[in-house]
């Protein structure tokens, strides 16, 4: 008889308890898939807006100076902040290659204008960072931003200035591409290193 009182007393959940329990953990999960929209949302909008900042700057440069920087070739006479940089040769082509315009390093560029570009930017005090520093900055993804002259696309490379980024989400590419150019991974002003749907990252490159 104290057993089945006991049992009796040892209510479980009821059908409307469960359903209660049920959607307070749907609004739950939808509350983080939306976060973590935004969240992704607003890194790709980072991605952009870095790659603007950067060609902003390399304007204002050439306004000011009348050349791109890297490929300034009257930066070290300009002496005081200017002494110790290395001078590009003033062709209006910033050299390097797809490959080369990610991998500078601390120092002046070694020669190379891809590199002695982000020290000129540095000494005008147009992008933060220390004088004779040629490092890449990071984007949004952690890879790098480096900006290079080079033919990219197929059949007819286009050949120009481009603004590359590395290590960009290949399906990321493809959203950057769609919303601000022409969706196509080899043609227009934005473009990939490989195919958006076939790849897991890419280098995502602008003209500049």
């Amino acid at each position: 008889m104290t057993k089945l009182r006991k049992m009796r007393n040892e209510k479980g959940f009821t059908l409307v308890e469960l359903a209660i329990v049920l959607v307070i953990i749907g609004i739950i999960l939808a509350g983080i898939i939306k976060g973590q929209e935004m969240i992704n949302n607003a890194k790709i909008k980072r991605v952009v807006s870095g790659q603007k900042e950067i060609a902003a700057a390399i304007y204002t440069y050439y306004d000011r100076y009348g050349k791109y920087p890297g490929d300034d070739n009257t930066a070290a006479a300009r002496g005081g902040v200017w002494v110790g940089a290395v001078d590009g040769n003033g062709d209006g082509q910033i050299g390097g290659t797809a490959v080369t315009m990610f991998t500078c390093a601390a120092g002046t560029g070694g020669g190379v204008e891809a590199c002695a570009l982000w020290d000129h930017l540095r000494r005008a005090n147009l992008i933060m960072g220390a004088t004779g520093d040629s490092t890449n900055p990071q984007n949004a993804y952690g890879g790098r931003i480096g900006v290079a002259y080079f033919a990219l696309g197929t059949g007819v490379p286009t050949t120009v200035n481009w603004i590359g980024l590395s290590s960009i989400p290949a399906d990321v590419g493809q959203i950057i591409d769609t919303q601000n150019d022409d969706t196509n991974w080899q043609t227009g002003s934005i473009r990939g290193s490989a195919v958006y749907t076939g790849a897991a990252s890419i280098n995502l490159d602008f003209k500049l």
